[in-house]
Order: structure tokens, then sequence, then C-alpha cells
């Protein structure tokens, strides 16, 4: 495989120890004698919390650019307009959304993203008394998920939500009534979790198992000869298929079925995974649309992470073997081309710029799945050397270019995936020192509380 020149050492955890791999077919993390620094990254993961709830998990967002007041108020709806602002507001080296009077608002993923860095935030709080949160976790996160449930949008088979403010596409255009599989899987996530601190949750959980209806109703799960493809939202176009998002739906059916038992659930999930493994390329990773000509993006760094995490995520639930080679060369692969030594985040195989915080956090994710602490950690100082704002210990920049920064923060491409990440990183760090692995620490989550 081609490095780019790069030169990556061998990816170990901090002990030379290989990973414990349970009963169920889950990886662990390493128990290298090294523990979580609480003093260093508690206040990191308190701050960027803070500077969240400061403004109600409202900001900027990415592709937000049409909730622009001015190209609202026009009496015409003109698609090259939509798209000129659109990726004006996205792409210029400052921020111009006040110059556009775009309306800032709570993104329904961003909000299930705090939703489970509150979470965990609550639980490494219970865990460590270096860990002292500024808030109620608890209550913020049963919050969040109260908005989540009523912000859904109705009227399709099942559960399912959506970006909240239009997007125009290339052929169409995207309205904020319009679900998709993304946002959804990830509101189902944060409702599984919440319900497994607190029984008086449950609600969500019966709700969140719903969405398996919207999948396969409202989003066209057909078999094909390979597997099974589900669309990635209702105006998706016909000649072209993001496999990133279908990944996205699988790990959301593994998440059901690990919280349900639900064969069916189980049995969809193979079959979805099943088509994306037959499409990974010869060098590891995904394009991010099939056939690749329809994509106007390349093996990008953080879609790649989307798919990796599927795979992983079945791995630990569901069957350790069935994807195991699958799973080997795309690590390879992500590790290799897509992140620096000192752990900085690669766009895509073949450019090193834009790099992107969101390609961080999910490298943060991935790598710490996959009990490799060390390069997780690695990741995250290049983070804050880099991407930090200056002088604000929990507030974050969306990417660096080879000359300028994108000095923007948008609230869940940079805070909403940041505190989800280090929390986790966080998390399983202390796992791991006390010799826990994955299936441990779930347990220890799940007893806590007086969950199921």
């Amino acid at each position: 495989m081609q490095s780019h020149g790069r030169s990556h050492p061998t990816a170990t955890t901090e002990s030379d120890t290989p990973r414990d791999v349970a009963a169920a077919g889950g990886s662990s993390a390493s128990t290298g004698e090294r523990t979580i620094d609480f003093g260093k990254y508690g206040p990191v993961l308190d701050a960027t919390l803070a500077y969240a709830r400061r403004h109600d998990y409202v900001g900027p967002d990415y592709g937000d650019g049409l909730s622009s007041q001015l190209v609202q108020s026009l009496p015409f709806e003109n698609r090259v307009l939509n798209l000129v602002v659109q990726e004006t507001v996205k792409r210029t080296p400052v921020d111009v959304r006040p110059l556009f009077r775009v309306e800032c608002k709570r993104n329904y993923k961003g909000a299930a993203l705090f939703a489970m860095a509150n979470l965990n935030y609550h639980d490494l709080a219970r865990r460590s008394d270096a860990v002292s949160p500024a808030c109620d976790p608890l209550g913020e996160a049963d919050r969040l998920a109260d908005w989540l449930a009523d912000e859904r949008i109705t009227d399709y088979s099942g559960f399912c939500g959506g970006h909240r403010h239009p997007i125009q596409h290339l052929h169409t255009k995207g309205v904020p009534s319009d679900p998709d599989i993304v946002s959804t899987a990830y509101a189902v996530r944060a409702f599984l979790q919440a319900a497994r601190h607190d029984e008086a949750t449950s609600e969500y959980a019966d709700l969140a198992r719903t969405a398996v209806d919207f999948l396969v109703e409202d989003l066209n799960y057909r078999n094909v000869d390979e597997g099974a493809k589900i669309d990635y939202h209702m105006n998706h176009p016909e000649d072209s298929y993001t496999i990133n998002a279908a990944a996205v739906g699988a790990a959301m059916l593994v998440d059901l079925y690990e919280f349900f038992g639900d064969d069916e659930c189980r049995e969809r999930a193979t079959k979805i995974l099943d088509h994306i493994a037959a499409a990974q390329t010869d060098v590891g990773g995904w394009p991010y649309r099939l056939p690749a000509s329809a994509s106007h993006l390349s093996m990008d760094s953080h879609h790649n992470g989307f798919v990796i995490e599927a795979f992983q995520r079945y791995r630990d639930a569901i069957d350790a073997g069935r994807y195991a080679d699958t799973l080997s060369t795309a690590l390879e692969f992500y590790r290799e081309e897509l992140f620096e030594l000192d752990g900085a985040p690669n766009f895509d195989e073949g450019n090193a710029y834009p790099r992107d915080i969101h390609a961080s956090t999910q490298g943060m994710l991935v790598f710490t799945r996959e009990g490799e602490l060390e390069f997780a950690e690695r990741i995250l100082r290049w983070v804050l050397a880099n991407l930090r704002v200056e002088g604000e210990e929990g507030r974050f920049y969306y990417r660096q270019y080879r000359h300028h920064t994108k000095r923007v923060t948008l609230m869940r491409w940079c805070q909403g995936w940041m505190a989800y990440a280090l929390s986790e990183f966080m998390l399983a760090s202390d796992a791991a020192a006390r010799g826990m692995n994955r299936t441990a620490l779930v347990d220890d989550r799940e007893s806590a509380d007086g969950k199921r």
C-alpha cells in the first residue's frame, strides 16, 4: 500500500499485551499501566460541555447557509443561487453567517451527541473523584433526549429525525421535514444509552425501536446480489448510493439488536454490511458514493471512519469473524493513509488539507473502540494543539488549511463531536487502567444507576 512517504509505527496499545477478545466477539481496550490524566483532560471536557450549555446547544452548523433570512425572504426559488449561498457560507475563510443573517439552530444529530457526552460525563464523575461536573449531566441528557423525542419528524413509518435547515443538493433540495438515516441513527443511540441509565426513560428505547420501520419502509431497504441497500434520505438520487450512510444505518440495527435481541435487526444489518464489504476498494477504503464517479468526495477520513465503526460495532455485538479481513484492511488504510504520525488527520487518501476536527474526533472514536488508546490520545493532542481556540479551553475551530485556519465554531461539527469523542476516550482509558474490557465497561454502566 502506498503511504505518500509517511511512516507509521505498528499500531499497538499502551502495553504489548494482545487485546482481549470478549466471548461475544468484542475487543477490549489494552490494560496498560498508564491511567487517564483526568487533571489534563477532565477540564477540557467540562469546558466543552459548558460552552454548549451556555449557548443552549444552539450554534452555526455545517451546510446551514440556506437558513439565511435574506435567501428565505426572496420571492423566488433558484437552485444555482441556493448552491452559491450555501457553499459561500460553508467555504469562505471567515464566518459570513452574520452577513447573510443565517439563523442558528440546534442540530438534531448534535443534540444526540451532547446527550451521550453528558451521560458519559455522569459515568466519569461516578468513577473518579477527580471529575466534578459543574452541572447535572443526567438532567442535561434527559432534557436533550426529551427534545429529540419532541422534535422528531412525524408522518413516516417509524421514528426518524433530520437536519433542521434546508440543504440544496445538486439535483434536489432537502427541507427540514425530510428525515435521514444518519440523524436518526445517532438519536437512536442516544435513546438507548439513556434507557440503560434509567428505567424511567424506557419509553425512549421503545420509540427508538420503531426506527427499524423507517429504515425498512421509508428508506427503501431492498435485497441486492451482494446483500442489501438502503437510501440515505428521502430525496437521494437513484443513480448513486451513499456508502457511509448505509453503514450508519447498519450500526443502528446492531445497536437495536444489542438492546432488544431482535434477530431481524441482526439479519438486516448483516445484509447491509455484506454489500458494503463487497464494495471495499483494493486499498481498503471506500469512496463516499457508488459509483465513485458520482461522488464529490474520494475516500475521505471521517466518512471512512463511520464505515469502520459500523464493522467494529458488528464485531463487538454479533460476530468477530464475519468481517475480520474487511476490518483489518480498512483499519490499516485508515491508520496509514488518513492520519499522520503525530495524529494529524488527512482529508483523504491523496490530500492532507483541510485537516478537519470531525476527522479527528471520528478517529478518536475508532481507535478508542479498537483499544489503540495511545493513538487516540495522539489525535487528541493534535486537536488541542492546533484547533483549540486560544484562551478558551473548551471551544474548537472547524478546519485547518495549509495557510490558514477556518476560525468558526460549529456547534455540532466541533463541540458535539469533541465532547462525545473525548468522553468515550476518557471512559475507555479509565476502564483499561482498571483492567476492564469493553463488555465489562458496558455492564458497569448498566448496573450503576439501577438499569435494566
